[in-house]
């Protein structure tokens, strides 16, 4: 068999094609044999040909793939170890050796997902031979081939203690790829990235020192104009997995700084490509210095805002373009620290503004958008300076800087309340102009503009609601493709003038909108879909009850939406790897033929986003039709249970991140319309507690188990909520089980929490995520709210994990999370709070009164009334030091209204409790000089009793 098939492989590498042909039959009938296994292993290893061992090679592949199971043990045995011997030939003369070696590792390399389980026994020999080939001196083709077998080798490799060995391989492989980067071979260089992102998401402490390595690896690389774009973008993609998975690893080895320095400059860096190209550095720039401050904040903070200081200075306009582009783009996770430095930032931003250049104009805009989304309600402070310049933006000779204007309005008027009435008037004139008179594109972030100022306004954009409304009209029945976005666009307008205008205003006027957002389904746009369960969410809200005679019509339309097929779609190409002559084209180096080739994958975002807004809108269209939904309720119930526990982490994140509450919410909304259902249907507790049971083992089960930190805070949240409206006796069974999980999240120990292990984890550690730990500390009150003094019990296990984040290292955000959960604690749980008085309680909340941020003054204030209201004789002592603490709170220096009231009613509370032991003719007059309450409402009750 052996010398018969060297003839045939002989003849096949013949230039002859007759020959060829009759070769390639007589090798495809032989293949047929068992014993050709051997016969190839043989050429294998001691053909004298290289290109008759690269042909056995193909073929020993192609025989094994997707066979291997089939073979006997001794087959088995005797590929593996031809392999091994094949990588190793220590003997061989030094061209045969390279070549043979090269050979080996590349169906090495083939095979592993194959077969690499089974050399698991050969670990050690396996990682000594590959470092080996990796240093080899006097070939560059085996290096590069090593390079590549260790890429397939680590993917096979799942046991963490050995996929930390791969430690040691750095060194060289950085080695290997500057040599192939030197001599052009960049597609052979990334290798190296790939093998890089594996060790990075790892969760096995892997990088160690050589981190350092890597980073620098990857500065040199993405800051190498002369190299490919695709290339550069790998490189910066490591860094932003090393942001996101080993951030305590940067911070560890320094190397936050001397990562922004490099990245921060390619934000400057002109792109010869289209504006759209997502691998340009600069936009890739702006990815990583996002994740860096989303993971690294009070790190990336001062850098950053050095270069954009600088940089707003130079006479590169690109460097001016940069310097807010920057700013915008670490304004999410940044928000409190550059609410701090808000003034010297916005003087950045408004400069920019008035740029010459229209590219710094625009990433201004973009950057007062991001600003004005994440900054709240700090930002809206600044609305005497910022809106004239927005509304001068408005009337830029560009069409981009005016798109991001819109956008950045939109943004900006979103979360104003009657600051904005002066405004409406001159805003109203020009957006309407605009909406009348710009092109589709300008027209769809007009109207997001119009929409914002409506909700802003409320009832004061009455006057301007008929007309917007009729003009929506035309857009509402546009069919043509080109224009279905701005369709969308107008069917939310709708949704949000109704919801400001109020129902008896637009029910009269509500069925050609209705009509019209039907129709709009049929024409296959996900937007415009996603856009009208918006709308009718709104309208539900506005007509309560009234709402009922539409169900028929828009259910079945959410139903839809939430069934459509919404997972990645990936187009494989099947087809054979080989040409038509079957073995055509095979070299030691080319390894394109190995898999099949993935032509196409993409994540079909936009119907991810219409199946998030079907399912808040079947929420609450329960919540506000409650028995008319009856027919309705249990493939709703099933839709959302389905859709709380959804696939791939990035796509849920963007569903959570779209629907805030929304289908979280949507379970509450269901239970609570099922509990009416089920009472008016006479069917008693039954079906609800089975509806209540479905809810509460899906939320328990995301507390501690989801691994997204936006899904897990809305559990939180969506809990406290049911208890605080239900009472004990609804979760009465499900009580261990909450108290667990929340311990659990207070520990920080949840599947959402879980940290890198590279590296030392500071107890003190700050870069945690405020959303979801608010939303944890949120439950305590509504623990103690439901349970009132039996809550004692429980609260002291919670007391010691709680306070961790009171700590005088913790940012102010922390302090004052855990002094509002105090004080509503003690609100609720009354007495057994005098136990913690002298603990810790008292000394923390007269620190946090004389704190230099508002909002921990503010809770402090009420913090320490409750305890004074709560706390019994053991509070008597602290008397004097809370009084002398809170004086200055009533005085002309203290700026914040909430905080004085708060201050008023814990001076309240502690007369009423304890009047004796207040110097009433000195306390009265400065008690009775801040009121009446300015802000602050809530406390009325107890400063007017």
């Amino acid at each position: 068999m052996a010398q018969s098939l060297e003839l045939l492989l002989i003849q096949f590498l013949m230039p002859d094609n007759d020959a060829r042909r009759q070769a390639e039959d007589q090798i495809k009938r032989l293949a047929k044999d068992p014993q050709v296994i051997p016969a190839l292993v043989h050429h294998l290893r001691t053909a004298k040909t290289p290109n008759v061992r690269q042909l056995s090679a193909v073929l020993l592949r192609k025989k094994i793939t997707g066979h291997w199971a089939k073979l006997s043990p001794q087959l088995r045995q005797l590929v593996k170890h031809s392999l091994i011997e094949s990588i190793t030939l220590e003997h061989s003369p030094p061209v045969r050796r390279a070549s043979a070696n090269v050979v080996a590792l590349i169906l090495f390399s083939s095979l592993t997902e194959t077969i690499g389980n089974s050399f698991q026994p050969h670990f050690a020999d396996l990682q000594s031979l590959l470092l080996k080939c990796l240093q080899d001196e006097t070939s560059n083709r085996v290096r590069v081939a090593a390079l590549k077998a260790v890429g397939s080798f680590l993917e096979c490799t799942h046991d963490g203690a050995e996929v930390v060995k791969f430690r040691e391989f750095i060194p060289s492989i950085l080695n290997v790829s500057r040599q192939c980067l030197a001599s052009g071979e960049e597609d052979v260089a990334v290798i190296a990235f790939e093998i890089f992102d594996e060790l990075i998401e790892s969760p096995a402490p892997l990088l160690g020192e050589s981190v350092k390595a890597i980073v620098q690896f990857s500065l040199e690389v993405c800051s190498s104009q002369n190299l490919e774009t695709s290339t550069r973008h790998q490189a910066i993609q490591i860094i932003s997995w090393l942001a996101k998975y080993k951030s305590n690893t940067l911070k560890k080895h320094k190397l936050v700084i001397p990562i922004l320095q490099v990245i921060c400059p390619l934000l400057a860096e002109a792109s010869e490509n289209d504006n759209d190209d997502d691998l340009a550095p600069d936009r890739a720039a702006a990815e990583v210095i996002d994740t860096m401050a989303l993971n690294l904040s009070k790190h990336v903070f001062p850098p950053v805002f050095e270069f954009s200081s600088l940089s707003s200075q130079s006479v590169n306009p690109k460097f001016r373009e940069a310097s807010v582009t920057a700013l915008g783009v670490i304004s999410e996770g940044c928000l409190e620290l550059m609410k701090n430095k808000l003034e010297p930032v916005l003087q950045i931003v408004l400069g920019a503004l008035r740029d010459p250049e229209q590219m710094v104009r625009g990433a201004a805009s973009f950057a007062l958008g991001q600003f004005a989304e994440y900054l709240q309600p700090e930002i809206v402070s600044h609305y005497e300076s910022v809106l004239p310049c927005i509304l001068n933006a408005l009337e830029d000779a560009s069409d981009e800087v005016k798109e991001k204007s819109y956008y950045a309005l939109a943004a900006f008027c979103e979360n104003m309340g009657e600051e904005i009435l002066p405004f409406v008037d001159p805003l109203m004139i020009k957006l309407l102009s605009a909406l009348q008179n710009s092109p589709r594109h300008l027209q769809e972030t007009c109207m997001s503009a119009i929409g914002s100022v409506a909700s802003a306004a409320e009832r004061s954009f009455i006057p301007y609601a008929e007309r917007v409304l009729e003009l929506m009209k035309i857009f509402m029945v546009l069919t043509k493709d080109e224009d279905l976005r701005s369709r969308a666009r107008a069917t939310e307008l709708v949704g949000i003038i109704a919801m400001s205008v109020g129902r008896m205003r637009m029910e009269p006027i509500l069925p050609p909108f209705i009509e019209a957002s039907i129709a709009g389904f049929g024409l296959e746009f996900s937007e415009l879909r996603e856009y009208t369960h918006g709308f009718f969410s709104n309208i539900a809200e506005i007509l309560d009850d009234g709402f009922a005679q539409y169900l028929p019509h828009v259910v079945p339309l959410a139903v839809s939406s939430c069934h459509l097929d919404d997972g990645s779609a990936v187009d494989i190409d099947e087809s054979e790897d080989e040409n038509v002559n079957g073995f055509d084209g095979v070299s030691s180096d080319d390894e394109a033929h190995d898999e099949p080739r993935v032509r196409n994958i993409s994540i079909r975002t936009g119907v991810l986003d219409e199946k998030a807004a079907a399912t808040q809108a079947l929420g609450l269209f329960a919540l506000h039709t409650k028995s008319s939904f009856a027919p309705y309720l249990e493939e709703s119930l099933k839709i959302l249970v389905r859709h709380s526990t959804y696939f791939h982490e990035d796509v849920r994140l963007q569903a959570i991140t779209s629907l805030k509450r929304e289908y979280r919410t949507g379970l509450v909304d269901i239970l609570t319309a099922a509990q009416a259902i089920f009472q008016s249907q006479h069917e008693g507790p039954t079906k609800a507690i089975e509806v209540l049971d479905t809810v509460m083992n899906i939320y328990i089960k995301t507390m501690t188990e989801d691994d997204d930190k936006e899904v897990v805070a809305q559990a939180c949240m969506s809990i406290s909520d049911f208890i605080k409206d239900n009472g004990y006796m609804a979760i009465e069974s499900y009580i261990v089980r909450l108290v667990e999980a929340t311990m659990i999240l207070l520990r920080e120990e949840s599947a959402c929490q879980q940290t890198e292990s590279d590296g030392e984890i500071d107890d003190d550690d700050t870069e945690h995520d405020e959303v979801l730990m608010d939303a944890v500390s949120d439950l305590l009150p509504a623990f103690a709210k439901s349970m009132g003094s039996q809550f004692a019990p429980i609260f002291e296990n919670m007391f010691g994990p709680l306070m961790k984040f009171a700590k005088a290292s913790r940012p102010p955000p922390d302090r004052t999370m855990v002094v509002a959960c105090l004080a509503e604690v003690a609100q609720h749980m009354g007495a057994p709070i005098a136990g913690y008085i002298d603990v810790a309680v008292m000394p923390l909340v007269l620190k946090e009164l004389l704190s230099s941020v508002a909002t921990n003054r503010r809770n402090a204030a009420f913090c320490v009334g409750e305890l004074c209201k709560n706390g019994g004789d053991s509070v008597l002592k602290y008397y004097g030091d809370v009084l002398r603490s809170l004086y200055p709170l009533f005085g002309d220096s203290e700026p914040d209204n909430a905080v004085r009231d708060n201050a008023a009613g814990a001076v309240a509370r502690m007369i009423m409790v304890h009047p004796e032991s207040i110097p009433l003719n000195q306390v009265i007059p400065v008690f009775l000089k801040v009121l009446p309450l300015k802000e602050d409402r809530e406390e009325s009750a107890a400063v007017y009793s």
